[in-house]
Formats: structure tokens, C-alpha cells, sequence
């Protein structure tokens, strides 16, 4: 199915979302709860699938669907349809601060891995899918840059990143990132998690015990502030320290 031709406008800095415009008959697909406001004319339906495969049968749209609970994501995705008789808009945002990244599929050989919870939203004809790291060290770390997501594509998709994004282009070459950095990244590389160094780097070199590697030629996105550290980050403010407070916002965290 070839993909609707979207326009969009990304807004703000450090926490950023993005401003779908459709056409009468335009249609873009969300991950569920991530609308922060549609204009007049949009309607939305919530479906199991991507809606990139319209003769998809039941049991292939509940394999689907199935593999989106693999990932770790809902069990549905939102679509978002203008139905009126003039362009209309529809922003969406993601769960936490970041940074909202356009890619444009053609220009990645139609093909994108991202994070199990890197996707936003994407024009009506994206199909995605779940992929399978096959690299054992990948298999050993808890799953982390194990199981991830695939777009495959002609048109514009939209993902998300803690922080500030980097992006890199690998020409046959390696590169060692944090795990949690990994945003997306061409098929063309070859990703796998290994052990950080010596025992000694392992238990003192505050890196954690595995680094993401990546390998070839392609490119990649990553992420200053990966979710998994800013809860981290704020874990010392949590609780606890609220209960001590006895502040309005110890009783929330009670709560």
C-alpha cells in the first residue's frame, strides 16, 4: 500500500511534539494516547493493525497485533482521518520530555528499526512489525535491544527520543553506545550487546554491565536521556524523600 503524503511542523525544544496537516481523505496512525489535540474534521478509530495491509484477515491482524504486545506497546493503535473538506491538523506528543524525529522512509531504503517504544506516528500505509535481534548477546541482557520495532515503508514516520537526539553515519565502521541510548537504526547495521570491558570496567566503571555495538555502514539515532535514566535521575526525589518533606507532594506520591 503506498503511504499517504503527509505535511508536518515539529514545535518546541526540549519537549517537543508534532503537527500533523491531512488532506480531505488523509489518514495517520498513532500509537494510543498519544493525541495531544485534532482540529475540526479529524475523526478516529482505534483498530488492531497498522491498516497498511487493507484485505488483512482476522488472524493476521491478531498476529499483529500480538507482536505489538511483544514490544511491549497497546494492543491497538489510534488512526486519525480527516474527514472534512478542508486541510485539518492533529498533534501528537510522546509519554515523556524529548525530542521528535521526522524520518522519511524512502530516503532509509524503506526499512527503520526502532526501539520497543520509540514510535509515535506515522502516515496511513506504514506497516509495523516486530523484530527479532538473533544475536545472542542481545538474548542475555533482559531483552533490552532484543526485541524491537520495524517500519517498513514509502512515507514519513515519526519517532520519539529522550533528550537530545544524535545522529550518526556509520561507514563501515563500529560504534559503542549505552543501551538505552539506541533510537532507531538502519537494517543495514549490525547491532548486538556485549559485555563492557573487564570485570574491574564491568562493576566500577558506572557504564553498566553491557554496552550496544553497532557495526557496518547505515545510520543511527540516539538519545541523550533515555527514559530508564531519568527515572533513575529522580529516584533520590521520589518517595521517600517526599514522605520526609511532608509536602503536598509527599501525599501525591503517597497516593
Amino acid at each position: 500500500m503506498v503511504s499517504h503524503e503527509i505535511d508536518y511542523k515539529i514545535f518546541g525544544d526540549d519537549i517537543q511534539f508534532v503537527e500533523i496537516e491531512l488532506d480531505p481523505g488523509e489518514t495517520v496512525v498513532a500509537e494510543a494516547g498519544a493525541m495531544v489535540y485534532m482540529e475540526d474534521g479529524i475523526t478516529f478509530d482505534v483498530k488492531m493493525g497498522d491498516g497498511s495491509r487493507p484485505n488483512q484477515g482476522l488472524m493476521d491482524q491478531l498476529l499483529s497485533a500480538g507482536s505489538r504486545l511483544i514490544t511491549g506497546e497497546s494492543l491497538f493503535l489510534t488512526h486519525f482521518t480527516n474527514k472534512g473538506s478542508g486541510k485539518s491538523h492533529v498533534a501528537f506528543a510522546a509519554p515523556y520530555p524529548g525530542t521528535v524525529v521526522a524520518v522519511d522512509l524512502n530516503n532509509v531504503k524503506n526499512r527503520l528499526v526502532v526501539q520497543k517504544d520509540g514510535f509515535l506516528c506515522a502516515a496511513l500505509g506504514t506497516n509495523l512489525s516486530v523484530f527479532l535481534n538473533r544475536k545472542l548477546g542481545s538474548g542475555l541482557v533482559g531483552g533490552e535491544g532484543f526485541i524491537l520495532q520495524k517500519l517498513e515503508g514509502d512515507g514519513k514516520a515519526f519517532i520519539h527520543a529522550g533528550g537530545t537526539v544524535i545522529e550518526r553515519q556509520l561507514n563501515n565502521e563500529t560504534l559503542r553506545i549505552d543501551t538505552g541510548c539506541v533510537v532507531a537504526f538502519e537494517p543495514t547495521l549490525d547491532f548486538d550487546i556485549e559485555a563492557a570491558g573487564n570485570l574491574k570496567s564491568m562493576v566500577f566503571g558506572g557504564e553498566g554491565l553491557f554496552l550496544a555495538t553497532m557495526r557496518g555502514t547505515g545510520h543511527v539515532w540516539l538519545q541523550s536521556m533515555p527514559i530508564r535514566k531519568l527515572i533513575r535521575a529522580l529516584a533520590p526525589y521520589g518517595k521517600n524523600r517526599a514522605k520526609e518533606s511532608g509536602s503536598i507532594l509527599g501525599s501525591l506520591f503517597e497516593g
